[in-house]
């Protein structure tokens, strides 16, 4: 049975309120867990874990937040910014999120900022919608 997204979406609403500490008026669609919400590293663990526990799903290691292999990959890295091969790397592994701002500049500074609420929705959505 498919879940609609207004559902997906107020409960990793109820998660990143509880994870992060913000109020539920700061977790809109566009907001960054980290520029927005003020997620640290540490803090995206928590945040699997409580999403798998909220939807009875697994996630695998660095398919929600992919950034650890591409970092660490000099084919998808140069001078600060993604390759043409490690921008094809992020968006297939990333289908759930618009990439179409970051593309013009891919700064790897940038790459937290990919981390939106809306990108979370869209993998659990998914996720549930398989």
């Amino acid at each position: 049975m498919a879940v609609a997204r207004d559902e997906v979406f107020e409960q990793v609403r109820e998660v990143l309120v509880d994870a992060l500490g913000v109020d539920e008026e700061e977790v809109v669609g566009g907001a960054s867990l980290m520029g927005d919400l003020g997620a640290e590293s540490i803090d995206f663990l928590d945040i699997v874990f409580r999403l798998e526990k909220q939807f009875g799903i697994k996630i695998p290691r660095e398919e929600l937040f992919p950034v650890e292999s591409l970092m660490n990959n000099r084919e998808f890295v140069n001078n600060g910014q993604l390759t043409e091969k490690g921008l094809a790397e992020l968006k297939a592994k990333m289908p759930h999120t618009d990439l179409s701002q970051f593309e013009k500049n891919p700064d790897i500074n940038k790459l937290g900022d990919l981390f939106t609420v809306d990108s979370i929705v869209n993998y659990v959505a998914g996720k549930l919608n398989k």
